[in-house]
């Protein structure tokens, strides 16, 4: 056998979702540039779970399915409310996604058109969890989903309470059309080892989650946001980058494992993170994010990626930094669950083998000459 740290440039699958090839990304066949400037969240949405984009007809029919279903249990609620208010974000998400699973009744049903509601209902409904735990965690009540109102505008209003400003709505709904999905990453494969068990979509949602929350995944832009107030100014940008450099350490936000000449999303939030600080009159953030990318690509040859500048479009939004990695799984739980259709559509188990490089030729012996 020959092994592969990571599984890296090992092909898995295939599938019709979403690709990267030659350093571009596309969901179904639509590069992402153009669903960026071209296409809403829900648009994206239903072209990733039925493999084209909608007519004004079936657009109009997700976003009424999105807003019925954006309510949650009352019982996951008082679930959220029992949480320990320092409980981590993603951890509290991941309970809350596992525990909807026990009110659905077609929770165990695997035919098509269940699972399609089934991602309905998540996609809806998590937003209205990391909204409604952020709200609790402050002492303050929930929000309900506001009717008719899309999934950027409903989540910021649900998180503060407040109507958007429409530029806020616009720069969230981009980011999450350019979060919604990335061909087999580390919480895709997560998501589609779990369901083809033939588990539960529910089961494959939690997995993804799981694996979204670490550092090296969905995590990172937390990291840079954490970098960033380290920092704490302009003049300490270019000490600190050198003191990372010359250590070796690892700056979070650059470099990605399949894309050698850039995150081809980066220049997006970028662009969105320097309209935000000129919207907001704070061009902190975006100005030391430009300073520490300058140093870090000029003398490792390193871009940013999808993390490094969502960190200061989120900032810009009065988004708590905890909330960063939850909103990453707002937006690729259509992606998730696109790929969770797609693998039972055509399932096997995933089932790789290990090298194994243990000792060999061990003998039980009595238990008084053990050491």
């Amino acid at each position: 056998m020959t092994v592969t740290k990571g599984l890296e440039g090992i092909v898995a699958t295939t599938s019709s979702v979403s690709s990267i090839i030659d350093g571009v990304l596309t969901y179904r066949g639509y590069d992402i540039d153009d669903l960026a400037e071209n296409a809403s969240y829900e648009e994206v949405v239903y072209l990733l779970w039925n493999g084209k984009l909608p007519n004004r007809e079936e657009l109009n029919g997700l976003l009424k399915d999105l807003s019925d279903n954006a309510s949650i249990p009352q019982q996951v609620v008082d679930l959220l409310r029992s949480f320990p208010k320092e409980a981590n974000s993603m951890a509290a998400l991941r309970s809350a996604v596992s525990a909807l699973a026990l009110f659905d009744a077609e929770a165990h049903d695997f035919d098509i058109d269940t699972n399609k509601r089934i991602a309905i209902r998540l996609q809806a409904k998590l937003p209205t969890i990391v909204a409604a735990f952020a709200r609790i965690r402050q002492g303050l009540e929930p929000v309900a989903p506001k009717a008719g109102a899309k999934v950027a505008e409903n989540f910021l209003y649900m998180l503060t309470g407040k109507e958007p400003d429409a530029v806020a709505i616009e720069a969230l709904d981009k980011a999450l059309v350019l979060h919604a999905d990335h061909e087999l990453n580390a919480s895709t494969f997560a998501a589609r080892v779990t369901v083809a068990t033939l588990s539960d979509m529910y089961s494959g949602v939690t997995s993804a989650i799981g694996a979204l929350r670490g550092p090296l995944h969905g995590g990172a832009n937390e990291a840079v946001m954490a970098m960033l107030e380290d920092i704490g100014s302009m003049e300490n940008v270019e000490a600190y980058v050198q003191d990372k450099l010359d250590k070796k350490e690892k700056i979070m936000g650059f470099g990605h494992r399949v894309y050698k000449n850039g995150d081809p999303r980066a220049k997006h939030l970028q662009k969105m993170s320097r309209e935000l600080g000129k919207l907001t009159g704070d061009m902190k953030w975006y100005e030391m994010s430009i300073q520490i990318e300058d140093i870090v690509t000029g003398q490792k040859g390193l871009k940013p990626n999808v993390d490094f500048y969502s960190a200061s479009v989120y900032t810009a939004l009065e988004i708590p930094r905890d909330l960063f990695t939850p909103i990453f799984a707002i937006s690729r739980v259509s992606g998730w669950t696109a790929h969770i259709l797609e693998q039972y559509e055509n399932n096997r188990l995933i089932r790789p083998r290990a090298e194994y490089v243990g000792p060999t030729n061990q003998k039980v012996g009595p238990i008084e000459q053990r050491k």
